[in-house]
């Protein structure tokens, strides 16, 4: 064999090692001593209802950071994806009686909102799983490349209250990671989408998403999940998740060209924000890279 061959096959069994370490962890679960946490911040101005859990409002800390909260586990059948394939993906989330859990608050127009994404944060998926009768989450997940992803189950038990919990998952090959610079400017199929105001740790946040098309304003945005945006958020290192909705001040509903969010980060850092918009019938995501700061970015 030479010495490209060896290097290459060296280079194989190391991916496979990290696919194993991957999927060791998630098996192994939280770590002792690890907040158990729901959505962080979401709520800033809103009012929605979502109050958190006692333990995030105490630690000021996102979600998505353990596959077990509240009394609450995210059991994935599996955790391994093919690359370039679509993967019948099923989960359960079982409660405090050890049971799955059948019944679940509509937010957002939905029982469940299932993100997908590759743990340098590319290849973000935004999905809606379909409910069995058995408690049996169902839905097709299609990751282009291989890597190491993290999957987050946003839901609210009936008459509970909302949790993320997350999960590793492994797509097993050979990756290159990719690194994301600072923009506040996407380009998605011909939308042109800039975001201005600045994310300050541990006060809410005023964002404007501006969406134009061929150097026009768009406004006839479409409603989505029951807004004419939907923004999450994930900490840079660890993913935590921060979900984020419009702010509509009573009177100034518009659908377009400016969708205002209130988003609150706990820490200071680099987030990646995704912002799901719809229009022409047709749902698509932009996606930013910011860091903190301590003032209003236009």
């Amino acid at each position: 064999m030479n010495t490209a061959a060896k290097l290459s096959a060296y280079g194989a069994a190391l991916a496979l090692v990290a696919a194993g370490a991957w999927v060791t962890g998630i098996a192994v679960g939280p770590f002792p001593g690890q907040a158990a946490e729901g959505h962080g911040g979401e709520d800033a101005g809103h009012g929605d209802g979502h109050g958190g859990t006692v333990a995030e409002v105490a630690d000021h800390q996102p979600g998505g950071l353990a596959s077990a909260a509240g009394g609450y586990t995210l059991t994935p059948a599996g955790t391994t994806l093919t690359p370039g394939a679509t993967t019948k993906f099923t989960f359960r989330v079982i409660g405090p009686d050890g049971a799955p859990v059948t019944a679940y608050d509509v937010e957002h127009e939905k029982r469940m909102h299932f993100i997908v994404v590759r743990r340098d944060t590319t290849g973000y998926r935004h999905l809606h799983p379909e409910l069995g009768a058995d408690g049996t989450w169902s839905v097709p997940v299609t990751v282009a490349e291989a890597g190491s992803y993290r999957a987050f189950a946003d839901f609210t038990p009936a008459g509970g209250q909302s949790l993320t919990l997350g999960v590793d998952l492994v797509a097993p090959g050979l990756f290159q990671p990719v690194e994301h610079a600072e923009t506040r400017v996407a380009d998605v199929e011909g939308y042109r989408v800039r975001l201005d105001g600045d994310l300050v740790p541990g006060r809410s946040s005023r964002l404007t998403a501006t969406v134009t098309k061929d150097g026009r304003d768009v406004t006839d945005l479409q409603p989505y999940l029951g807004a004419y945006g939907h923004l999450v958020a994930l900490r840079g290192g660890d993913l935590g998740y921060l979900h984020v909705h419009p702010d509509d001040p009573a009177g100034d509903r518009k659908n377009g060209p400016r969708v205002t969010f209130l988003a609150e980060v706990p820490s200071a850092g680099t987030y990646r924000l995704f912002l799901d918009f719809r229009h022409g019938d047709v749902v698509r995501t932009a996606e930013f890279t910011a860091t903190t700061g301590g003032g209003d970015r236009r």
